[in-house]
């Protein structure tokens, strides 16, 4: 009897595990899928100026834009995540960036509306924002919570495989539409991408509603121990743990954006490589990621999450000056390896245990609102603004790569010893202990 509980437990959390993947991968595709073509398309459509730079960073901007919404998004579901349920919340993000993604698909351009056009764009890139925010937080959770303890930083660590399939979807999505004659690409190719999100979000949604309530979650709302605002506990109990786990975010958001969205406007730009080719090193190394992050989440089970963590950073730190040196030397072997070895594998060591460390620092009665505002405000500075960082210090260097490197390197330093510095807590947890 004890046996067939165990089966059907483990069944339950494979279930909401794999319910938490597919939600994720769909939010995932649809935020990134703006940020690749940000640099391609909206720059062109949405900000036409004299001065390519000029419209590539007020592209950049409005992707910047996302970054700022996700606290806010954070913080609103994470507290009604706290107080009512994971799940409802979970149900809400998809159908908000679901619509969202959609309507920018569809909206006319700045030479069919005029001003309207840019002003429409960053309102519907601020609902994205908001979805993901909310999003990130319960997908982690519903897998975390739902894990027996000797396995949640492998469990934790497979929503995060999301990030890598829904980076690959979109790189991959568009890098296929590219293969249009430019000009039908620019018209209307692009707006494929966006459009086409609508079928993801039908099937996310399905399985979405047929999981229930993570069992720690239902432990507090049967005791009626929820916290009145969970943000304010939150920030009253636990401001060592927000701090380091900011620091330890940083290179996480810098190192994403630099190698997987700036990295195509530079190859493609001073590295002489085809926009096509770009994005398809770029999906390469997101298929690789989607093997290397469970074994790092697994890893960190064994290991400890903020030793894991703190190792990839620094290793991160190591790898980022070679890396730029391989992508400036025209050889196409050498700018492959340079994307999927620190990128696919190297960065995995860091995302795949990061849901799980996060997780520790809170007890289940604030996690939701905890994990969202560190991982979303800290978004802010380490993911939103890299990519107008990145095309200013490669401006300033004339096209070389140099400080740019310099700068990821620092982040890496920073996470590195916030990590060192993490305690995660010992406390009692709610949820049905296997």
């Amino acid at each position: 009897m004890i046996k067939k509980q165990r089966t059907e437990s483990e069944k339950e959390v494979r279930r909401v595990v794999f319910a938490s993947l597919i939600g994720a991968t769909i939010e995932w595709y649809d935020f990134f899928l703006y940020g690749v073509v940000a640099g391609i398309v909206f720059n062109q459509l949405y900000f036409p100026t004299t001065d390519p730079l000029v419209s590539t960073v007020l592209a950049y901007a409005t992707f910047a834009v996302g970054f700022v919404a996700r606290p806010l998004g954070g913080v609103v579901f994470g507290h009604f995540g706290d107080r009512i349920g994971r799940k409802q919340m979970l149900v809400l993000t998809i159908l908000i960036m679901g619509v969202a993604t959609v309507l920018i698909g569809l909206l006319p351009t700045y030479a069919q509306i005029g001003v309207a056009a840019p002003i429409a764009l960053l309102i519907l890139r601020i609902a994205q924002g908001i979805g993901i925010g909310g999003e990130w937080g319960g997908a982690v959770l519903m897998a975390y919570e739902f894990a027996p303890e000797n396995k949640r930083g492998y469990y934790a660590s497979i929503p995060q495989i999301g990030l890598a399939l829904g980076l690959c979807l979109s790189s991959g999505v568009v890098a296929l539409l590219s293969l249009l004659p430019n000009e039908a690409f620019m018209a209307w190719g692009w707006r494929v991408a966006f459009v086409g999100s609508i079928v993801l979000i039908v099937v996310g949604l399905y399985i979405r509603l047929k999981v229930t309530e993570t069992p720690a979650f239902a432990a507090v709302k049967e005791e009626q121990e929820e916290v009145k605002i969970p943000f304010a506990e939150m920030i009253r109990k636990y401001p060592r743990n927000i701090l380091l786990g900011m620091g330890a975010r940083y290179i996480d958001g810098v190192f994403f954006n630099v190698f997987a969205v700036f990295s195509i406007v530079y190859l493609s730009k001073y590295a002489n490589v085809e926009r096509t080719t770009a994005l398809v090193l770029v999906c390469l190394s997101a298929i690789v990621m989607v093997v290397s992050i469970p074994v790092f989440g697994k890893l960190s089970d064994h290991w400890g999450r903020p030793k894991t963590y703190a190792i990839g950073s620094l290793l991160l730190a190591l790898v980022t000056f070679p890396a730029f040196m391989m992508m400036g030397s025209g050889n196409l072997l050498w700018i492959g390896l340079a994307l999927v070895v620190p990128f696919g594998i190297i960065y995995a060591m860091c995302y795949g245990p990061e849901a799980a460390l996060f997780s520790d620092l809170f007890d289940v009665k604030v996690r939701y609102t905890g994990i969202s505002f560190v991982y979303q405000f800290s978004g802010i500075f380490a993911s939103g603004i890299t990519p107008i960082i990145a095309t200013y210090l490669i401006d300033f260097g004339d096209g070389t790569p140099w400080l740019l490197a310099g700068y990821v390197v620092f982040a890496a330093l920073v996470s590195m010893v916030s990590a060192m510095l993490i305690r995660p807590l010992d406390v009692p947890e709610l949820a049905y202990q296997r």
